[in-house]
């Protein structure tokens, strides 16, 4: 879905790709055996190869050769079974070596592609140009001291993936779709915790504009984003800005920017560099990566089911609306918990009851779904007594918020409360004539045509029945008397 900008004599397109920077999930670092913790006192997480000491010989970790493997593999992207590791060469405090040992001519990981489902229900395909390893810096410090900046090395060398996408989207809606399809995908794979807060993902993002049919037209990079809404607002905010350069005449220099999300800007950082810049060569004390074409196969077949695979069973296993089935698989924890829900029950009710009522008690404490008040099986048991009529929906709800707010099971709550359901018919037929003899009018009223006032009789019996009859016996109740005569 085009996402154009009003011009002055013809709207823009926004042309956007991105390069997502995922911290690989293992015990140690990516050429040390230092851990990869995140946290931790400044400095403790680090050892001589990381604090680039003279003499000091990387040792590839093959754990994190293999969460690159998997993380191709789950986004359907050609395996390299060679690649190499480069020297980037350039100058930052908290990079010790004054290199940063990566992957360029001959990456881990080629092209892949990315499905993302948008708001109108369309879909895009996003292409994956690659995914190369690479060594993460280290952390400057610059609050710590009124003159001074602290480095810190935890970070110094743990392992990134830099997943590099194709300039195929076109709207800020569409690149924070790929940002968080991307990120189930890593949570599902168990290759990357996708905490954008903690700075274990980012997005460097890179935004060109263009008139319709044009070639692509200069580019600049907004660095380091660490949210999806930020992403989106910084292409937004910087899109914008080039337009206004273009329509008075100027020229949109390279270069890489930050984004300022507390004025909605973006600010130019320094002249982008390209690849010559870095020096580029050949890492001389590591091997080329060679990996073993079975290895990968059974990399492959211990795959977990992946958001896509999951979605699709969802919708012909349970029934479900592909909608909520996306819903419920954008993370893992919320499909496994739905799963618990619906087993031998019934699933359209446990997705609704999930995506519905669960999602706003979560969203009203602040929880997660992993310390959820409510747990998958007291509220599959919950819905076993919607099923076999032991309560009606309306006392489900009021249940179900007892039990967030103290985490009994609901079926103590119902017994405590004397909550069960009324089935016996004589008396919902006594409540009938209750309420037709105290609303006599409004009985005169539905007989002279007003069909709308049977909903008024229905919930006048069931507010008589303290909210306890049976909906469909007090339904039938009343049809049978009203067509009835006086």
């Amino acid at each position: 879905m085009s996402y154009l900008l009003e011009g002055r004599d013809a709207p823009w397109e926004v042309v956007i790709g991105l390069e997502v920077h995922a911290q690989v999930i293992s015990q140690s670092k990516l050429f040390s055996g230092a851990s990869a913790t995140y946290g931790g006192e400044p400095n403790t997480h680090v050892s001589l190869v990381d604090a680039g000491f003279p003499g000091m010989l990387p040792v590839i970790n093959r754990e994190c050769v293999a969460q690159a493997v998997r993380t191709g593999l789950g986004l359907n992207a050609r395996i390299n079974l060679e690649s190499r590791f480069d020297r980037k060469n350039y100058f930052y405090a908290d990079l010790p070596t004054g290199y940063q040992i990566s992957q360029f001519a001959q990456p881990i990981v080629g092209s892949g592609v990315i499905e993302i489902e948008l708001a109108d229900g369309s879909t895009r395909e996003i292409g994956i140009t690659r995914l190369h390893l690479e060594q993460d810096a280290g952390k400057s410090l610059h609050d710590q001291h009124q003159t001074q900046s602290f480095i810190d090395l935890n970070r110094a060398g743990v392992g990134l993936m830099e997943i590099v996408s194709e300039p195929d989207m076109r709207s800020p809606e569409e690149a924070g779709a790929y940002v968080r399809k991307l990120r189930t995908i890593l949570r599902y794979l168990g290759t990357c915790d996708g905490n954008m807060e903690e700075g274990s993902m980012r997005a460097d993002v890179n935004v060109s504009v263009r008139h319709s049919g044009e070639p692509f037209r200069t580019r600049c990079e907004i660095k380091n984003v660490n949210s999806v809404r930020y992403v989106m607002q910084a292409i937004e905010a910087e899109a914008r800005r080039q337009v206004q350069v273009w329509e008075a005449g100027g020229t949109v220099d390279q270069e890489t920017r930050l984004f300022d999300p507390a004025r909605g800007e973006t600010r130019s950082l320094r002249s982008k560099e390209d690849a010559h810049d870095y020096r580029y060569f050949p890492d001389p004390d590591l091997l080329p990566l060679v990996i073993d074409e079975g290895w990968v196969a059974d990399l492959k077949a211990g795959l977990p089911e992946l958001p896509d695979a999951k979605r699709s069973r969802f919708v012909s296993e349970y029934g479900i609306p592909r909608y909520d089935a996306g819903v419920l698989v954008a993370e893992q924890a919320t499909a496994d918990f739905y799963e618990t829900v619906a087993a031998g029950g019934d699933p359209r009710l446990a997705a609704n009851w999930v995506t519905g009522d669960l999602f706003a008690a979560l969203n009203r404490t602040g929880r997660t779904i992993a310390d959820s008040p409510v747990s998958a099986q007291a509220m599959r048991e919950l819905l076993g007594l919607m099923v076999d009529q032991t309560i009606n929906g309306r006392i489900a709800k009021d249940v179900f918020e007892e039990m967030v707010e103290t985490g009994e099971p609901p079926a103590a709550i119902v017994e405590r409360r004397g909550l069960r359901q009324v089935t016996d018919t004589g008396a919902i037929d006594a409540a009938v004539e209750a309420v037709l003899a105290a609303n006599a009018d409004k009985l005169a009223e539905y007989r002279s045509g007003k069909d709308k006032l049977f909903g008024f009789f229905v919930g006048q019996v069931m507010k008589g029945m303290g909210g306890k009859g049976n909906p469909a016996l007090v339904n039938e109740a009343l049809r049978q008397r009203l067509a009835r005569s006086p």
